[in-house]
């Protein structure tokens, strides 16, 4: 009996911890269809700088109740907060840019979801770190795969040249700001640090949704739970689920996940929004999930 209660419990928790990973990636890969479900009722700029301040205050309340660190000299912070505009501004602005002119969420998901490529490239000449066989070729089937997806979506007209270059520009501001954090804030916490971020992106935005957006809002019911689902599920939940697992030391399982982000997007697109990809961009989508594969899912090694 008292074996029993006692290992009921510990399975269960155990099978919870190994959910973690998966969940994370689902939840991200909801972000996309958040921006897709909201776009429509309010312009880029405006959506993010309504979600990035209500997620600050939030974040600011989680970090001062879970009693998180801040940053304890101002460079720090600043670093902190130039990793939060590469980070947030450039790739959600970019992202949220980018379905709003017609690019289908799962081709964003696909085309900004190869970083993990761009990083295991640049990740020699600017970390010092070695770049193996394995990752030049991942790079350059994800590469491929990204190239002949956008090719035939340009083909039968889907989308703008402008709109997939706003999903380029997002992908280039995840990769410099995740390049950015590794080297010059590494140690950040997921709390105070994200507050800071969110914070500091928010007022970059501004400018933007101020001088080239109308700010008009429609207060309908999509757009609220757009909003709703973006700000708390997403960048409050994915967060929290992200911290309990690098405490838990299970963080590499997210990157190894990764790679089903955008066919988990483009699914979801299709039965949410009617998206839908041709066999060759099938093609093109399963060379990059592969190159995205090679490059986080480590080898497994004898010991």
């Amino acid at each position: 009996m008292s074996s029993s209660t006692v290992t009921k419990p510990a399975s269960l928790q155990t099978w919870a911890i190994a959910a973690m990973p998966g969940l994370f990636v689902l939840l991200w890969s909801t972000g996309f269809i958040g921006a897709k479900l909201g776009l429509p009722y309010a312009e880029p700029m405006t959506f993010l700088v309504l979600r990035f301040a209500i997620v600050t205050v939030l974040l600011c309340i989680f970090a001062g109740l879970s009693g998180a660190p801040w940053p304890r000299d101002w460079a720090m912070a600043g670093h902190i907060a130039v990793a939060g505009l590469l980070l947030h501004g450039v790739y959600l602005g970019g992202v949220f840019a980018s379905i709003f002119h017609g690019v289908p969420a799962g081709i964003s998901a696909l085309i900004v979801g190869i970083q993990p490529l761009l990083v295991a490239a640049a990740a020699g000449p600017v970390l010092g770190e070695r770049v193996t066989a394995r990752q030049w070729l991942g790079l350059g089937l994800g590469l491929s795969g990204v190239v002949l997806v956008v090719w035939t979506k340009l083909d039968i007209g889907v989308g703008t040249a402008w709109g997939y270059a706003l999903s380029g520009i997002a992908l280039l501001g995840i990769t410099t700001g995740t390049l950015y954090q590794k080297k010059s804030c590494p140690a950040i916490d997921l709390r105070s640090g994200t507050a800071i971020q969110f914070a500091a992106t928010t007022v970059a935005l501004v400018p933007f949704a101020l001088l080239f957006e109308t700010r008009q809002v429609q207060w309908s019911g999509e757009f609220l739970f757009a909003l709703g689902w973006l700000c708390i599920v997403l960048s409050l939940g994915a967060i929290t689920l992200l911290f309990i697992l690098i405490r838990r030391g299970a963080a590499a399982r997210v990157s190894s996940l990764f790679f089903l982000v955008p066919p988990c997007t483009a699914l979801v697109a299709y039965f949410l929004f009617g998206e839908s990809l041709s066999a060759l961009a099938l093609v093109g989508m399963a060379a990059t999930m592969l190159g995205v594969a090679l490059v986080n899912i480590a080898p497994k090694t004898n010991t």
